[in-house]
């Protein structure tokens, strides 16, 4: 194939030591960073210290180059066309749905691009539970849920007559499971819930509750935003029967979500948006529908992000999910010792690295967050600082907002000792002891 290269230089494997299948190798997460061009980047002439990888990671080189390189070499739209740029496009796009399918273990009809995980989430609660659910009905979800995981179904209840219920959330940030039976009912129709907290870190026990949820009969949505990026996934594993994510927190760009369906449950599902593609037959008073998945995907898709996406899979491959995952529970275990020697911080969620991801939640004594994100960004670290998008969990730890660190495959222990400087350097600023 005739293509021309794309500016910016050529795209390179990861720059990795260990990997998919390697035990006891060293992970090398500043040779990694040298794959993402933003860290060639000064912040007010700092390193940039990039902690906000829940909001949204970084690109590898690839990613982008895979970008570009849809737009110069084969523009067209997918599906519609019988000559060459189409068809290469539409090649490039399903092959991006089969590498998704393959990292989650699904099958390649199970997998919708939507935009993001908000819209996955919306297009369940739309197309799957308003026409099956009514006023009496139950929807279980939880305290620590994202925004994205709490309206629709508030939309759904306002509109239905739906009871939500939501099962408390326990002082060390994990799920109350004991009283799970008493949220659990024989009323509840679906179990909506975050597979790992982007506020608290807590990994929750996905399959104990989906084997619950469906004892009583009840499906089980996973919001996979925080999880599938970090953790090795597979769908049938653990029972889920939706799952929703994002490409741009998985090394992806933005623009492009995912939601794995059971097969069976998006056959019977009604279309969410109608339009172009999403068609069989239409007559001037009727249509029919296409086969799944691309009765859910309505008029011209995001094809240059979900191209993308394929490389971003890739390069997570390449390094190995496993591998990425024992380096987040180092990184966490040694982020939480150090900032546990700050006695005027408060850390949120579990104490154990194994039974979370790399997000930490703190507060400071004295000094708003919105306060200490501001000063941290004058060294070159960015942290979050807000509700998360989980105001009823920030209601229930008793705060407004909270800082927010969290890692990624190219942080590494250099990262948390310039955040525990940072934080050190806010209290002295701000006219506090520190330590």
């Amino acid at each position: 194939m005739d293509r021309q290269p794309c500016a910016g230089g050529p795209s390179r494997s990861p720059m990795v030591v260990g990997g998919q299948g390697t035990s006891g190798a060293e992970f090398d997460a500043r040779a990694i960073r040298t794959d993402f061009p933003i860290f060639n980047r000064k912040i007010h002439g700092n390193r940039l210290v990039y902690l906000d990888s829940a909001a949204t990671s970084q690109k590898p080189e690839g990613v982008i180059q895979a970008i570009c390189d849809y737009y110069r070499n084969y523009n067209a739209n997918v599906h519609r066309g019988v000559y060459t740029l189409s068809d290469e496009a539409t090649s490039a796009f399903e092959a991006a749905r089969g590498a998704v399918a393959r990292l989650i273990g699904a099958q390649s009809r199970e997998i919708v691009f939507t935009r993001n995980a908000t819209e996955a989430i919306n297009l369940v609660a739309y197309a799957y539970a308003r026409r099956r659910l009514g006023a009496g009905d139950e929807v279980l979800l939880t305290e620590m849920e994202h925004h994205s995981n709490l309206v629709p179904w508030i939309l759904l209840a306002q509109e239905k007559g739906v009871l939500l219920r939501h099962l408390p959330v326990r002082d060390d940030g994990t799920l109350d499971l004991d009283r799970l039976d008493r949220y659990l009912t024989d009323r509840t129709r679906i179990v909506s819930l975050v597979h790992k907290s982007n506020v608290l870190g807590t990994i929750n026990p996905v399959r104990e509750l989906a084997e619950a949820a469906h004892q009583k009969g009840a499906i089980i949505l996973l919001d996979g935003a925080q999880s599938v990026p970090h953790l090795s996934i597979d769908v049938k594993e653990m029972r889920c029967d939706f799952l929703a994510f994002s490409g741009h927190k998985m090394l992806g760009p933005t623009g492009v979500g995912v939601l794995y369906g059971r097969a069976e449950l998006l056959e019977e599902m009604d279309p969410f948006l109608g339009g172009g593609e999403m068609i069989r037959e239409v007559h001037l008073d009727r249509a029919t529908w296409n086969q799944i998945p691309w009765k859910f995907e309505a008029g011209t898709p995001a094809i240059a992000p979900v191209v993308a996406l394929s490389s971003a899979i890739r390069y997570l491959e390449n390094v190995g999910m496993q591998a990425i995952r024992e380096h987040e529970i180092e990184l966490t275990r040694y982020a939480l010792e150090r900032l546990g020697e700050l006695p005027h911080l408060t850390l949120y969620g579990p104490k154990d690295p194994a039974e979370r991801s790399g997000v930490i939640s703190f507060t400071d004594d004295a000094i708003h967050p919105h306060d200490l994100s501001t000063i941290l960004d004058s060294r070159g670290i960015a942290i979050r600082a807000g509700h998360h998008c989980a105001q009823p969990l920030m209601r229930r730890f008793g705060v407004v907002a909270t800082a927010r660190a969290s890692f990624y495959l190219y942080n590494d222990r250099d990262d948390v000792d310039e955040l525990v400087e940072g934080l050190k350097h806010a209290r002295r600023y701000m006219g506090y002891a520190a330590p």
